[in-house]
């Protein structure tokens, strides 16, 4: 009963599809020129983190230069900087970010790239649900986004939990503190509440770029925008962990439908 196969295409319809939902290519398997002439495989490679290098790059330099820096995402940038940086992004070059670039043109440019994506990070078919989590509490709440965090496609829901756990981060280091030499370390003044003000408008978003003003979202969709990008952000870790128990769950009633799947996946593992 073991199965040895080297591509999705030596397997059945039904096996290809389940796979396919359960494990990524490398991107540079999926280069067009790779398969010129040939018949397109799709290789069984471990899942990848699918989250743009733009929005990681950026992270990593605030998180590595700009924790302390106050009002970070709300200090003004530099516009030439941040359209340099855009389109050297764009045009696919590797673009290192380190000590020379400024704090706030990388803050500029991670803002620009959220509020700009074609489909928002959390797609607007959602829109509405999220927000209907804001009149919530407590457990029920939580639940509800999680539930709705699982339908996000692989790319939205790996960048989503990028971000958030970026943005917990700059949280974390809101208020000043003291050092080991009893230095006073400042603190950013980025607190959750004002991180999920910024962030909200760009992470959820009823219309398209360019078809409504942002400025019109009514004062009901504004605040229940910030409520739910607040709870994303102080709860990223929980909601983004499956339980033991849904795990179970899903492994037997996958057992059921799939068994060959399940014995390569865990063989794999």
């Amino acid at each position: 009963g073991a199965m040895s196969v080297d591509s999705i295409t030596d397997l059945s319809d039904n096996t290809s599809k389940l796979l396919e939902a359960l494990q990524l290519s490398h991107p540079h398997e999926l280069d067009a020129r790779r398969s010129l002439g040939k018949k397109k495989m799709l290789s069984l490679n471990p899942i990848t983190w699918q989250v743009p290098r733009i929005v990681d790059r950026c992270c990593k330099h605030i998180e590595t230069h700009g924790l302390q820096t106050v009002g970070i995402f709300r200090v003004g940038s530099s516009k030439k900087r941040v359209q340099q940086l855009r389109e050297e992004f764009d045009r696919g070059l590797d673009v290192f970010l380190d000590e020379h670039q400024s704090v706030h043109d990388v803050a500029a440019l991670l803002k620009e790239f959220l509020r700009d994506m074609p489909d928002s990070l959390i797609p607007r078919e959602l829109y509405a649900a999220f927000l209907s989590t804001a009149s919530m509490e407590g457990p029920a709440q939580l639940a509800a986004l999680q539930l709705m965090l699982f339908l996000l496609p692989p790319c939205h829901s790996d960048t989503l939990h990028r971000l958030l756990r970026f943005l917990s981060e700059v949280a974390r280091h809101a208020e000043s503190s003291r050092g080991p030499n009893g230095q006073e370390i400042p603190g950013n003044k980025m607190t959750v509440s004002n991180l999920a003000t910024i962030f909200g408008p760009n992470v959820l978003q009823k219309e398209k770029p360019g078809e409504k003003d942002v400025g019109a979202m009514n004062f009901e969709d504004s605040t229940a925008v910030i409520l739910v990008l607040q709870r994303l952000i102080e709860h990223y870790q929980t909601l983004f962990m499956v339980s033991p128990e849904l795990q179970r769950d899903i492994l037997r009633r996958l057992f059921q439908t799939d068994p060959d799947v399940i014995d390569y996946l865990l063989r794999r593992k």
